[in-house]
């Protein structure tokens, strides 16, 4: 009986250090606005390459020049720094910080 005991409770710390580690940290990753939409921003990276579009949160931190603004605001070729996280199982961008790219 006692083995058993043990082997559940083993079992058991196994899942749950498994599904604490399943979880994903925020992620950081820079690049280049191509456009917004209604909840979305397509990025591209750093070089102009590998367009992507996020879905964004709609409880998002949304900073322009160092201030709080609107996802609208986000204009073609502003650099971004995007902090993506999962929610309930979708991948959602949950910080966008822009500024105007230099002329």
């Amino acid at each position: 009986m006692g083995h058993r005991v043990l082997a559940v409770c083993v079992v058991t710390f196994a899942l749950t250090l498994g599904a604490v580690s399943c979880r994903s940290a925020p992620a950081t990753h820079q690049g280049k606005v191509v456009a917004v939409g209604a909840g979305t921003l397509t990025m591209t990276d750093t070089a102009g390459a590998n367009q992507h579009t996020h879905n964004v949160d709609s409880t998002a931190a949304i900073i322009c020049e160092g201030k709080p603004c609107g996802l609208n605001e986000l204009k073609a070729g502003d650099l971004v720094t995007v902090t993506t996280d999962t929610k309930e199982g979708r991948t959602l961008a949950t910080r966008i910080e822009a500024r105007k790219a230099l002329s």
